[in-house]
């Protein structure tokens, strides 16, 4: 792998690949909304390129491409897709767009002679299941968000092994960092221990499996370099623990003293219990390992919001 695009690239897992396929030798282009306010966060270096072009215009792109002089793209990297919280994930018609953005990203890819392509699925695809998540757990996805990444999934392989490109799926469990979401519960939390306030969750009896999106970007990197075609790779650390010892642990790095409000939220009614990656195939296939522990990934990630999150 020498140069690889990414859509999708200024979330959490985005800008963490961007900084670890730049670490590693390799040119990246970063397809960015135009106007966007979030890719000023894509920092200025001779091995990226930014490119303005929105997500229901990726059939546009490889003529942007042309445009810009940018060529010899050998890894595609979809993570783009709109309507991942709250209420849009069951806007129907928006997670069924989502799919077509999917299908003209792999024929995007197709067209500027893409030799892989990996998208970005997720947990939501399982739906509930108590035992670890690997390719042969049975998915039933209760929401439209979890409905439309089956479907992309599945329609975005059969069109790759159309073109003759190699189609790699993820399904991506609990990623936490540096530009994540402020309506996760990891980053809504430590910015009210910061401020603080007291907390208010659930009992925290879930048992959750969390990775740092360094060590995520790395699974993304060796996937582009040695995972093998068709497959589908669960991203996660592959351990569990209980939601309330990562709680504590985030408090007691801000102020041991804080206040957790513990059973002010009660449950959902589909609330997930257990999730945790099988990660057999991912080690087996790139020899992945995480390199950061809970305490560390967090620790970097309260220094950033501390620093300004730029």
């Amino acid at each position: 792998m020498k140069k690889a695009i990414i859509t999708g690239p200024t979330g959490t897992i985005g800008m963490a690949l961007i900084n670890e396929l730049v670490n590693n030798g390799v040119e990246v282009v970063a397809v960015v909304r135009p106007n966007s306010t979030r890719s000023s966060r894509i920092v200025e270096n001779s091995k990226i390129k930014k490119v303005e072009c929105d997500l229901s215009e990726l059939d546009k792109l490889p003529e942007i491409l042309e445009k810009e002089n940018i060529s010899d793209i050998d890894t595609f990297y979809h993570f783009a897709w709109d309507g991942t919280f709250g209420n849009s994930r069951n806007n129907m018609y928006g997670q069924n767009e989502n799919v077509k953005y999917s299908l003209d990203a792999v024929k995007a890819a197709s067209r500027i002679k893409c030799k892989t392509f990996i998208g970005s699925g997720s947990q939501a695809e399982y739906g509930r299941f108590e035992g670890k998540l690997n390719a042969l757990t049975p998915t039933f996805p209760e929401n439209g968000y979890g409905i439309a990444k089956l479907c992309a999934g599945q329609m975005t392989r059969i069109m790759c092994e159309e073109f003759g490109i190699k189609h790699i799926w993820t399904r991506i469990l609990s990623i936490y960092g540096p530009y994540d979401g402020d309506k996760t519960m990891i980053m809504s939390l430590i910015s009210s221990l910061l401020q603080g306030q007291k907390p208010s969750c659930t009992l925290g009896e879930q048992k959750w499996d969390y990775l740092y999106s360094k060590d995520a970007a790395k699974a993304f990197r060796l996937l582009g370099e040695k995972g093998k075609h068709g497959k589908i790779y669960t991203i996660g650390s592959g351990s569990v623990r209980p939601l309330k010892d990562y709680i504590v642990g985030m408090k007691n790095q801000i102020n041991p003293k804080a206040e957790i409000g513990f059973g002010d939220i009660p449950y959902g009614n589909k609330q997930v219990m257990y999730l945790c990656a099988d990660t057999t195939e991912l080690v087996n296939d790139t020899g992945f390992e995480p390199g950061y522990s809970f305490e560390e990934g967090i620790n970097e990630t309260i220094d950033w919001i501390k620093n300004g999150r730029r």
